[in-house]
């Protein structure tokens, strides 16, 4: 009797559950292709490189950029026409190493897919678990992030990356550039035991040697399985190395390495190890580069700085260390890119990547110079600058037009976000339930 009401309370409540997630408000649907040819006509272009053009006009059909210049020299005949004189046209943004589409609820186990168990793992594809249907991505995009390096975590080298855009019915559509690199974790020399903001004290990892000795090994194996291959061993009763498989396009030079590290000796044995493998290396963090900028930038080693929005390091540092560092990678001529970091709750804060970068230009960068690091520069470093990340002919027509200015917090509304020529619908969760409440309370918002 007692097993029965039981079972019956589960069906219950099993059911009670379902009506409430088909109650909840769903993603809104990806776009359809487009269709007829568009001429954002009027706006003030900022094409990501540098340029700006007033007064002009862009023109992109079956998803591709066709022209763009001034207003004047453009022929829009033949194509519909939006209007953005007294509006700013950008480059979709890049978000640069997120977790984004793996991470959901963090007390719903069932809702994060972002790691593989063991320590080692570079056949483990980020890709496959990327959840389109995600309520996060929504609130992202509607700031202008059209377009995110999805990354692996957990253990020491958890998987590879792809680069994912934003809008699409499953993770096959959504990919843009597969498995783009193999994600790294390099290991923490010193483990900080504070708690929060508070501070406390700094204990040596006493197993940073045998983290870092575990990475060279799985890399000499690797060496010695892909160059056998090259060799044309045709052994075929020796058994796949699924491992060591995935890392032959770093050996060939067909993919880089993208390494977790922000302590200034993770960041130079990370880049000296690369040299050794002759590896492709950026690195990911990289919150002490300003200590090793000549080091960076005789190696030409690019930097994805994670949080600008951060506390410095040390205790003596200045308290606005964080701020400073896109400037003076910028000033060193390294190449650099803004992202949130791929950690904790950054799959959910890379909305505020536009506003980090506006922090960057109030701490010494220009504002074009802060715009390509979360536009071009991030498309270089992630090797899909031919695609995308400027406002160029040939080019994919991932674009924006915003009211006010894209970097600044208090005036940035994205208006309308295009990826591939398609419109995407900007509406969120977010803000369906400021109208919500909105309407509850007679207030009167802007969207």
């Amino acid at each position: 009797m007692r097993l029965a009401l039981q079972a019956c309370l589960y069906f219950v409540f099993f059911n009670a559950s379902l009506c409430l997630f088909a109650q909840a408000p769903s993603v809104p649907p990806p776009a359809p292709a487009q269709t007829q040819a568009i001429a954002i006509v009027g706006g003030t272009v900022h094409v990501g490189n540098g340029k700006i053009i007033n007064n002009g006009t862009v023109v992109f059909e079956n998803g591709k950029i066709i022209a763009v210049g001034e207003r004047s020299s453009i022929d829009t005949k033949n194509a519909h026409i939006e209007n953005a004189s007294g509006k700013e046209v950008y480059p979709g943004i890049i978000a640069a190493n997120s977790a984004i589409g793996l991470n959901e609820i963090g007390a719903v186990r069932a809702t994060n897919d972002f790691a593989e168990v063991g320590d080692l793992k570079p056949n483990v594809r980020a890709a496959i678990a990327y959840n389109t249907d995600s309520r996060v991505i929504p609130t992202v995009r509607s700031n202008g992030i059209l377009l995110a390096q999805v990354v692996p975590q957990g253990g020491l080298m958890p998987g590879q990356s792809s680069i994912m855009q934003l809008d699409a019915w499953n993770w096959e559509d959504a990919i843009y550039k597969a498995d783009n690199a193999i994600y790294c974790n390099w290991p923490s020399v010193a483990t900080f035991t504070g708690w929060w903001a508070e501070q406390g004290g700094i204990e040596p990892n006493k197993k940073y040697m045998e983290g870092v000795n575990a990475i060279r090994t799985l890399l000499d194996e690797a060496r010695a399985w892909c160059s056998s291959i090259d060799n044309n061993n045709t052994n075929t009763t020796r058994a796949k190395n699924l491992k060591l498989e995935a890392l032959c396009p770093l050996f060939s030079g067909q993919k880089q390495i993208f390494v977790n590290a922000n302590n200034i000796k993770e960041i130079i044995d990370a880049v000296n190890m690369a040299q050794n493998y002759g590896l492709k290396i950026v690195i990911c963090g990289g919150s002490d580069a300003w200590m090793a900028l000549d080091f960076l930038k005789t190696n030409k080693v690019p930097v994805v700085i994670a949080r600008t929005h951060n506390l410095p390091n040390r205790p003596d540092e200045d308290i606005d260390q964080p701020f400073k560092l896109p400037k003076m990678l910028n000033d060193a001529g390294i190449l650099f890119c803004l992202s949130a970091g791929a950690a904790g709750d950054a799959f959910w804060d890379m909305r505020n990547i536009p506003f980090e970068a506006g922090t960057a230009v109030a701490y010494g960068l220009t504002k074009e110079e802060a715009l390509s690091a979360i536009t071009y520069n991030a498309a270089k470093i992630l090797g899909i600058d031919h695609q995308t990340g400027t406002i160029e002919v040939n080019k994919d027509a991932n674009i924006l037009i915003v009211s006010g200015d894209l970097l600044d917090m208090r005036s940035s509304k994205v208006e309308q976000a295009y990826i591939s020529g398609r419109k995407i619908d900007l509406d969120n969760k977010q803000k369906a339930l400021a109208r919500k409440f909105a309407g509850k309370y007679n207030i009167v918002i802007s969207e």
